[in-house]
């Protein structure tokens, strides 16, 4: 009777994720936990049901770009990380690395392109982008260990991490985490084919 249950938990979390995904990926969702307990509520599924963890999230949107857009996903993802290295070109004095979807290849068109950058004082960072003369506002303050910009304009905007030095050569990794640098994105870029057809 366990074995049922814990096999039942098991397609449940799996069915959270697919529809979580969809959630993510045709409405960009962005806060995952939301978008699990939404895909619960439209699964009809209890609300104490155990939930995907977010590395099952990332799996399922590549199951679902690589169903139901493929060529899409490809064409998207390569402009996210054209603009990411243009981004990383212009900050490159703070050794940005693209993070999230966009380093992952999991991204949606809805994703943010998210950098890197490590600097002893964030104001460096900012006084740089108002020489530049370019837009940028405080990103969201809420649970974050890092300052955070949101430079740009409309479908040419990135979020910058600063981090300091210290914060990066100590910071958790997990194996799968997704870290590009200039030299990287840009030798993965030469190797993408230049069309979807």
């Amino acid at each position: 009777m366990v074995r049922a249950a814990t096999s039942r938990g098991q397609r449940n979390r799996v069915r959270i994720a697919q529809a979580a995904a969809r959630l993510i990926a045709e409405h960009g969702l962005v806060d995952w936990s939301s978008a699990k307990r939404k895909a619960c509520r439209e699964l009809g599924l209890a609300e104490n049901e155990a939930l995907p963890g977010n590395d099952e999230i990332e799996q399922a949107l590549r199951d679902y770009n690589t169903l139901f857009r493929a060529d899409a996903q490809a064409a998207s993802l390569r402009e996210q990380r054209r603009l990411a290295l243009d981004w990383m070109e212009r900050l490159a004095p703070w050794h940005p690395l693209l993070i999230g979807g966009v380093a992952a290849g999991w991204a949606t068109p809805h994703s943010e392109v998210r950098l890197e950058l490590e600097a002893e004082d964030p104001k460096a960072v900012e006084l740089s982008l108002i020489n530049g003369a370019i837009d940028y506002q405080a990103g969201d303050l809420a649970h974050q260990s890092a300052t955070q910009l949101v430079a740009g304009r409309g479908a040419r905007t990135v979020r910058l991490v600063i981090v300091s030095p210290l914060q990066r050569r100590n910071r958790p990794r997990r194996d799968d985490d997704a870290r590009l640098d200039a030299a990287q994105l840009r030798a993965l870029l030469g190797a993408e084919p230049t069309s979807t057809g």
